[in-house]
């Protein structure tokens, strides 16, 4: 655990006491501030005090006496309305910060010669951090990763100067991050998401583009533009004289990094060099996957590591769990689990993937549904539809895609596993995946999609354990 020591002997506000929140708390502790931790929860206010972290409720204290007050990312800062506490704050003139922010003010102290690279954007920034952190330990440094990817900052240990750290930044903790210093910085790509907490989408790519300018006046920016939005962020930053390397799959780009078919050039000045060829990498399969594997081959240029031991380093790279992730094989019919496609854009990147698709979809929707993905529709043998939006895809996919209500995930999986081993058993060379893809957010019946994620591979397992299994 990392110490706050920078705000030793100083009254600090915290809310929220999840789990970055209660990482946060326990590191102000550790570094000698003096806490008062609230949470509208009784029972994390509860998990607290048996911690012996201070609690008490915020709305009694004079908040002109706090520093600082440390926001938990689940806490809405501005939409659809400011928390109590951030009001509270407000009025009282006192800086709203986060847990990353923590973290940098510590790392200037205590680990000035690190460096931090940080990655962001709606769709791939999981497995993008995942994939540096990666290279990076293969190729023999110290990375330590964290954040939004389920590790909370606060948690990585104590700070070393030989140490690369690499945090998944969501736009919740960028807003919260006025003092992040990476030494990369990168936005993968931008489309409609978490607009119930910034309002619309101008000010959900203002909040995420901060990122991309912080790294662009002091180092470097890596940003996608495949999408307008992106496109438009870096095309400012260039016209700022910012230092932007560009990102893209399918087409050229004059500086940065482009795939095409698997195979990722570097650009410099209209000169382009093959860099590396993924192509045949199970765990980097896909569109999505070229432009993460584009992102981190830039991300470790640009910490000075040479282009052949980084093409080499990615073939042994494991995949993350839930993004695409083969759980088994069993008669040529693929099982894969990539729950956290909550949204179209994210499902869009595994069906782009597959043909012969037996696709397991639905849970609490989201707007827009299932209708951009209606050009991909073709790829999909049958859809297995479950959860509160199934009703919504079913209207969607009438016509277009045969379906079955199937109600919950296991009757799913059961009914998506029967009808693809009858599809691979009549071509012997297909090989049909069953793809948990849904295309909607978990919390009908999950409590996030790690846990939809692991009752499919759960349901996958008791399926292949009646029948002949091929694990690759």
């Amino acid at each position: 655990m990392i110490s706050a020591t920078r705000f030793a002997g100083q009254k600090v506000a915290l809310f929220g006491l999840g789990g970055s929140g209660m990482s946060a708390a326990k590191s102000l502790v550790a570094g000698g501030a003096i806490l008062t931790a609230f949470d509208d929860n009784p029972e994390r206010c509860t998990a607290a005090a048996d911690l012996s972290i201070p609690v008490a409720d915020l709305h009694d204290p004079d908040w002109a006496a706090f520093t600082a007050l440390v926001l938990s990312p689940g806490v809405p800062l501005t939409h659809p309305e400011p928390h109590w506490s951030v009001t509270m704050a407000q009025r009282a003139g006192v800086p709203i910060i986060g847990d990353i922010e923590i973290f940098e003010r510590e790392r200037a102290i205590q680990a000035p010669n690190s460096r931090l690279v940080a990655i962001t954007g709606t769709n791939g920034k999981s497995t993008t951090t995942a994939l540096i952190t990666h290279l990076l330990q293969t190729l023999g440094s110290k990375a330590e990763m964290g954040g939004n990817i389920g590790r909370a900052v606060l948690d990585i240990g104590e700070f070393d100067n030989e140490t690369v750290y690499v945090l998944e930044c969501s736009s919740y903790q960028i807003e919260l991050t006025p003092g992040m210093r990476p030494n990369v910085g990168i936005l993968l790509n931008l489309s409609p998401d978490h607009l119930d907490r910034h309002g619309d989408m101008t000010r959900y790519a203002g909040v995420k583009a901060q990122l991309a300018e912080i790294a662009a006046r002091q180092s470097v920016a890596i940003v996608g533009i495949d999408d307008q939005w992106c496109n438009d962020i870096r095309s400012r930053l260039q016209d700022t004289g910012g230092f932007v390397q560009s990102l893209s799959v399918g087409r050229e780009v004059d500086n940065g990094a482009f795939a095409l078919g698997g195979q990722i050039f570097l650009a410099d000045g209209g000169q382009n060099e093959l860099a590396a060829d993924i192509s045949g990498i199970e765990t980097l399969k896909g569109v999505h996957n070229w432009q993460n594997a584009g992102a981190a081959l830039l991300a470790l240029r640009a910490l000075g590591y040479s282009t052949d031991k980084i093409a080499a380093a990615f073939s042994s790279f494991p995949g993350l769990a839930h993004r695409m992730e083969l759980v088994e094989t069993l008669e040529n019919v693929r099982f894969v689990n990539d729950s956290k496609a909550t949204n179209a854009e994210a499902a869009a990147r595994a069906l782009e993937s597959y043909t012969d698709i037996f696709w397991i979809a639905g849970g609490r929707g989201k707007s827009g549904g299932i209708d951009t993905l209606e050009p991909l529709f073709g790829r999909i043998r049958h859809a297995f539809l479950i959860g509160e939006a199934a009703e919504n895809f079913r209207k969607t996919l009438s016509g277009k895609v045969s379906f079955t209500l199937s109600g919950d995930l296991d009757r799913a999986v059961k009914d998506a596993a029967q009808a693809a081993r009858e599809f691979a058993r009549e071509d012997s060379n297909a090989r049909p995946v069953v793809l948990l893809a849904p295309a909607a957010a978990s919390f009908d019946q999950f409590i996030n999609f790690e846990v939809r994620g692991n009752a499919f591979r759960k349901a996958v397992m008791q399926i292949v354990g009646g029948g002949t299994s091929d694990r690759v």
